[in-house]
């Protein structure tokens, strides 16, 4: 998971995002400005958040992966939490603001028809992001790298809200001037909801919210899967930063020697950091 996360196909993939993003967001937004396109001018700032997204991937990644210190005797794995949680903040707030900007324009009728230039412009994002999207899928299976994978989804995700940006557009040149306002209405929805979603998230992992059932069964299997463990129970788990923490209770035969359970657990922990992104499993004893 880690060396996933660190190597140099991601981090190269990660900045060809973030600049791609970093151009087309500023195109967006300039072009909205100039032509008062408010579906445009929502889609550049949907488009920033996705760079605001590669930024916390490359910048926390880097203080996250941190070794452990007197400070920080579990290592710095919250700031990738810390960082999301005010990332999603901002995006809330953001979408909030894009919404409340499109609906007062729609409410008091103060909408211009726009000219074609943005209907270019939007028609290139879109070309532009499934470009993004299929160079992202490529990099993503090469390295099988799902974090990759579900970065490359999420560029083809944003094409989609640029398609809904082209439709209003067209909408608007058609003699609906409101369809462009109301495009933008549905991308600052979009923008907030993104944002609650990270916000949430964040949150969750800062309260030591536990991981997913599925995973919690699947760490339970790998435990009493190894051999000389005739049980578990107690298990805890709890995220931090995209990693998982385990306290388990594990039962081993009363007999043994303590050298010889000792092994059993650490045999235990090494399956289950293995196949599954746990950054460590504390191990209680039990004889039976």
């Amino acid at each position: 998971m880690l060396k996933c996360r660190n190597s140099p196909s991601v981090r190269n993939s990660i900045i060809v995002s973030a600049v791609v993003n970093l151009s087309m967001s500023i195109v967006q937004i300039v072009f909205g400005l100039l032509t008062k396109s408010s579906g445009l001018l929502a889609d550049g700032f949907h488009t920033l958040s996705d760079l605001f997204s590669d930024f916390i991937v490359l910048v926390t990644g880097i203080f996250s992966q941190k070794e452990a210190d007197e400070d920080h005797q579990y290592g710095h794995y919250r700031y990738e939490d810390v960082s999301a949680f005010f990332l999603g903040m901002s995006l809330l707030a953001i979408g909030a603001s894009i919404v409340w900007s499109s609906s007062k324009r729609m409410l008091v009728g103060n909408i211009q028809s726009v000219g074609i230039t943005p209907l270019f412009v939007s028609i290139s994002m879109i070309v532009i992001k499934e470009l993004l999207f299929r160079y992202m899928l490529g990099v993503a299976k090469t390295a099988n790298s799902s974090m990759l994978i579900a970065n490359a989804w999420h560029a083809r995700s944003d094409a989609l809200s640029s398609l809904v940006v082209c439709l209003g557009i067209i909408g608007n040149r058609c003699g609906y001037p409101f369809l462009d306002q109301l495009a933008g209405i549905i991308v600052g929805l979009i923008i907030a909801r993104m944002g609650l979603l990270f916000s949430y998230d964040s949150f969750n992992a800062l309260t030591d919210h536990a991981t997913s059932e599925v995973t919690y069964k699947k760490i339970r299997e790998i435990i009493l899967s190894t051999p000389g463990v005739h049980g578990c129970h107690d298990i805890k788990t709890r995220t931090v930063g995209g990693m998982i923490l385990v306290d388990v209770h594990i039962e081993v035969d009363g007999n043994i020697s303590v050298r010889k359970g000792h092994d059993i657990a650490v045999e235990a922990i090494r399956r289950v950091t293995l196949q599954l992104p746990v950054l460590n499993v504390m191990t209680h004893i039990d004889p039976v």
